[in-house]
C-alpha cells in the first residue's frame, strides 16, 4: 500500500490494490489512513522556505517570460491551492528555457583542486615510468649476473 500511496507501484500492484479496495472496505480505510499519516508526516517534516522565496521565483519567471504585469501571489505551504481551470493550448503548457552558456560553473576553489589532482597525476606517472625503467634495468643486471655465475661454475 505504501508504494501505491507514493506512486511507485507497478501496474500489477495497482490493479491488485484497486481490486482489494473495491472488495474489502477495510483495505480502503487502511489506505485512507495511510494517506493521511503520510501527509501528516510530510507536513510535520517540511522545511519552511526562506521568506521571499516565492517573490524571487516570480521575478525569475518574469525575467524569462514576458506577460501582463501582475503582483506575485504569496502562498502559504499549508494552503490547498488549486489553479482555476481554464483552457490551455499546448504552447502555454511549456516554458522555453534558453541557456546562456553550455559550460558548467564551479566554485573557484575546485579549480585548484583539479589543478592539484592533475599535477599529482603527472608526478605519479613520472615516478611509475622511472621505477619501471629501474626495475627493467635491475632485471637485466640480475640476468647478466646469473649468466656470469653459470659460466664461473662451469669452469
Amino acid at each position: 500500500m505504501e508504494t501505491f500511496v507514493l506512486g511507485v507501484a507497478t501496474e500489477q500492484e495497482v490493479k491488485e490494490l484497486l481490486y482489494m479496495k473495491a472488495k474489502y472496505p477495510e483495505v480502503n480505510e487502511a489506505l485512507q489512513q495511510l494517506e493521511n499519516d503520510m501527509e501528516k508526516l510530510a507536513r510535520d517534516l517540511a522545511v519552511e522556505p526562506p521568506s521571499g522565496t516565492w517573490y524571487k521565483i516570480a521575478q525569475e519567471i518574469n525575467a524569462v517570460i514576458p506577460h501582463q504585469e501582475t503582483a506575485p501571489q504569496v502562498f502559504n505551504r499549508r494552503d490547498n491551492y488549486k489553479q482555476p481551470e481554464k483552457e490551455t493550448s499546448k504552447a502555454d503548457q511549456y516554458i522555453v528555457v534558453e541557456g546562456e552558456s553550455s559550460h558548467m560553473r564551479l566554485h573557484k576553489s575546485w579549480r585548484w583542486v583539479f589543478a592539484a589532482v592533475f599535477i599529482l597525476g603527472k608526478i605519479f606517472l613520472a615516478f611509475a615510468i622511472y621505477f619501471y625503467l629501474e626495475n627493467k634495468h635491475t632485471q637485466e643486471q640480475i640476468q647478466e649476473l646469473k649468466t656470469e655465475i653459470r659460466l664461473l661454475k662451469s669452469k
